[in-house]
């Protein structure tokens, strides 16, 4: 038998509610400054619930070669990467319009 989402009532096959909730998300992306004056991208505005931010984590750790953690339903990177970061996460499928660089 068939498992149904408790959000929309379709089946697993035909669910599109982790697309549609990437889309309703508000990010924003700005730099923080961290001990000893080290730079990170903070990305805000995730939730851990509706988004796999461990996989979104390890995809935007190969694409910028660097480290990072995730916590609290933010994500940070080492390094100052807000100039590309709008392009790839509308890559990785959230929507620009609900994307914000600081």
């Amino acid at each position: 038998m068939a498992v149904i989402c408790n959000t929309c009532g379709l089946p697993e096959d035909l669910c599109a509610c982790g697309d549609l909730n990437k889309e309703s998300n508000k990010i924003v992306i700005r730099l923080e400054e961290r001990r000893f004056k080290k730079k990170g991208t903070m990305i805000e505005g995730l939730d851990s619930k509706l988004n796999d931010l461990d996989g979104t984590l390890s995809d935007l750790k190969r694409k910028y070669a660097c480290g990072g953690t995730t916590k609290d339903n933010y994500i940070f990177l080492q390094g100052d990467h807000r100039d590309t970061m709008k392009e790839t996460l509308v890559k990785l499928g959230f929507s620009e319009s609900s994307i914000e660089v600081h």
